[in-house]
């Protein structure tokens, strides 16, 4: 059973509407006793990196998020939901987040104004790493993306896919029972639904 996690800020109802297709028993919560019972997590996310950790923060979430992770249960971020799991972001001076990870969250460059940010559209991944969400994904898939700022992590071992766009975006992390894309998984077509089928699977050991 997959937790998506409700802290007030996310868009959900893709998320679920991805994992119901794939066939996968989900259901949507913000109850921390909740969360801890699932055999899997998502952190979904939309809005400003200081929005969201403010509504984490106000309903809870933060510390159920943390326990969560300190069990060694799987967690799975989505676009924001990745840039939460690191200390913060210059899109919100001074917001902290989980600090789960280190890393830059920085603005995507653009000093000439050729790239239209937000970076809204479909980019290829190199993935560096073909297990866990990535098994059975071969090649350079093309999946969806709709985001401002970017992850640098300070420890490239944790990165397990890469694109471009402007400058080189870290687009996957994984670190033991944590995994988190920039893209977004449930809107990217049948790549998206294997890689959400990957992370079902580990749920399941």
């Amino acid at each position: 059973m997959i937790a998506v996690i409700d802290y007030g800020a996310g868009n959900l109802q893709s998320v679920v509407k991805a994992l119901k297709f794939i066939d996968c028993d989900c259901f949507v919560t913000n109850s921390k006793q909740e969360l801890l019972n699932a055999d899997g997590a998502i952190l979904p996310g939309v809005g400003s990196f200081a929005d969201a950790m403010d509504c984490m923060n106000n309903s809870g979430t933060t510390d159920a998020v943390l326990e969560y992770i300190e069990r060694g249960k799987p967690l799975l971020g989505i676009c924001l939901g990745l840039q939460l799991l690191f200390d913060s972001s210059e899109e919100s001076p001074g917001a902290k987040g989980l600090g789960l990870l280190k890393g830059s969250i920085t603005k995507i460059p653009n000093k000439d104004g050729a790239l239209k940010i937000p970076h809204m559209g479909w980019n290829s991944l190199n993935i560096r790493k073909h297990d866990g969400i990535f098994k059975n994904i071969q090649g350079n898939p093309y999946v969806y993306f709709v985001h401002s700022y970017y992850l640098k992590a300070d420890d490239e071992q944790i990165v397990s896919a890469r694109t471009h766009y402007g400058v080189d975006i870290d687009a996957a992390v994984r670190y033991k029972n944590i995994f988190a894309t920039q893209f977004h998984p449930e809107k990217s077509g049948k790549v998206g639904l294997q890689i959400l089928q990957n992370f079902v699977d580990i749920t399941r050991g």
